[in-house]
């Protein structure tokens, strides 16, 4: 299973009696996705919500006299052909649009579907059968989840995953996972749209990758103010005034936060100006953090919304629109990884700097030992590395185009594809962060220095000095950087 950020793998039933969150379709959090996902939460529906639900449920089948996409007609390009309706019609479009390709998911990815699904359901708009969200519910909570492909969206609905889903939910798809499986539930006229009409897979993904990227972008700051003391680096670049005279709301939360890291003071450095990857540190990552909280946001509209097409709503209104189309999503989540591959360079920059001896007063490398000792030179290849993923990861997903279904959809968003890559971008930083963390650490060995007590980085410090390995001779360190990358979790407080 592909483990994002590190977390712990999904594990259920130790479960505390009060750790449920509680879905009704309008509060459902990044974090409780998170959550959810991991297996470290209990799921249970809200009555508010499930009243909702049944209330959309009896609009939709009241929903007479007139066509109505996907319930009295075919779907697609067949959206003019005039269909009898009926549980046969739903499962022919559910056994059709299955049809998944590729590697199956990781369980976490689509534990996070789930949750997903089940609040947006649960907003009212869908008119599906209430038995099916108990389902999904109980799949959650007993530890079982579908098989489903990765390849199958292109960010105007996740069709392929959730008729997987569907399938399995009817009895006829496969399930994993270490609980037993929810009863077969008997697909219902008007289901089968109704439950794939959704992008919860795109979504899901997108809150895992972004959760992953809070506590990586948060947890930034610390490993620069770091590397800044190693070098003995100004904290010019951080002053108040400096920012104020241009005040972008994440540099200036940047600066501030390192400066409270080392303690406050705006101190010269021995040099007249530092490299850019301390310099211009708040100017790169503060942008980071803006892209974050601009996907957070639309997270927070995604997670809680009712954008099945077509829409119905308890006054038996029915409602044909795009409102399943991602490009909000798609757009920020691009944004988000072009951002944080800047501020990725920039960390590569600080190893760097950590190598030469000119900034550090060490020897090449932070190397000790015999001379021709390499020390830390063969992080830089992995760094170079990781950053040549994140690149790849960063191309806009939104610069693809295509045109299907003979036409009749002639745009898509590619907004699944988005949030797949922003999963691999967050991967990828988290191990160049870890590099500089590791050579930061040592520098601070080799050199005899740390934080003074007046200064909060260094209690971060102090816990890195637990956890990393004191050796300073060549050796591998691959463990090191694995054991940073499990402590920079720790310091996001997850």
């Amino acid at each position: 299973m592909t483990v994002v950020q590190g977390a712990a793998p999904v594990r259920h039933g130790d479960v505390a009696g009060n750790d449920t969150v509680l879905l009704d379709g309008t509060a459902l959090s990044i974090v409780d996705v998170r959550r959810i996902a991991a297996g470290r939460a209990a799921v249970a529906i809200s009555p508010v919500g499930l009243d909702r639900l049944r209330d959309g449920w009896r609009a939709a089948r009241r929903a007479t006299g007139h066509p109505v996409y996907g319930r009295t007609t075919g779907v697609g390009a067949n959206c003019c052909e005039a269909v009898l309706g009926g549980a046969a019609h739903g499962m022919r479009l559910l056994r059709s649009h299955a049809s998944g390709i590729g590697n199956l998911l990781p369980e976490r990815d689509v534990r996070a579907m789930l949750a997903v699904r089940v609040n947006q359901v649960l907003r009212g708009g869908a008119g599906l059968q209430p038995a099916i969200a108990e389902a999904m519910v109980a799949a959650l909570n007993a530890g079982s989840y579908p098989e489903v492909h990765e390849h199958g969206a292109v960010g105007t609905g996740d069709l392929g995953p959730l008729a997987e889903l569907g399938l399995a939910l009817a009895g006829e798809g496969r399930w994993a996972g270490s609980g037993l499986p929810p009863n077969p539930v008997a697909v219902a006229d008007g289901d089968a749209l109704a439950l794939i009409s959704s992008n919860a897979l795109t979504i899901g993904q997108a809150a895992l990758a972004a959760d992953a990227l809070r506590a990586l972008l948060d947890a930034t700051a610390p490993v620069v103010a770091l590397t800044l003391l190693a070098v003995d680096g100004s904290t010019e670049p951080f002053a108040p005034e400096v920012h104020d005279a241009r005040p972008h709301v994440g540099a200036s939360q940047v600066a501030a936060e390192v400066l409270r890291l080392l303690g406050g003071a705006v101190v010269p450095g021995p040099r007249v100006q530092d490299p850019f990857g301390l310099r211009c540190f708040p100017q790169v990552h503060g942008p980071a953090l803006e892209a974050l909280a601009d996907v957070e946001s639309v997270l927070a509209v995604e997670l809680n919304a009712a954008s099945e097409n077509p829409l119905i709503t308890p006054a038996t209104a029915v409602r044909h629109h795009g409102g399943f189309h991602t490009a909000q999503l798609a757009l920020a989540l691009d944004r988000l990884r072009l951002a944080v591959l800047c501020t990725a360079q920039l960390s590569a920059g600080r190893l760097w700097m950590l190598a030469e001896p000119e900034l550090t007063g060490l020897r090449p490398f932070l190397a000790s030992g015999p001379a021709g000792s390499s020390g830390i030179m063969l992080l830089e290849y992995g760094v170079s590395s990781a950053l040549a993923e994140l690149r790849a990861a960063a191309f806009p997903a939104t610069l693809g185009h295509a045109v299907l279904s003979r036409g009749a959809e002639e745009h898509a968003s590619f907004g699944s594809q988005a949030a797949k890559q922003t999963q691999r971008a967050a991967e990828a930083y988290r191990l160049v962060l870890a590099c500089e963390l590791v050579a930061a650490v040592r520098a601070h060995r080799l050199r005899g220095t740390r934080p003074s007590p007046a200064q909060p980085v260094r209690a971060v410090h102090e816990r890195a000095c637990q956890v990393l390995n004191p050796d300073t001779e060549d050796r591998p360190l691959s463990d090191d950087v694995t054991a940073a990358a499990l402590l920079i979790d720790e310091l996001s407080g997850r």
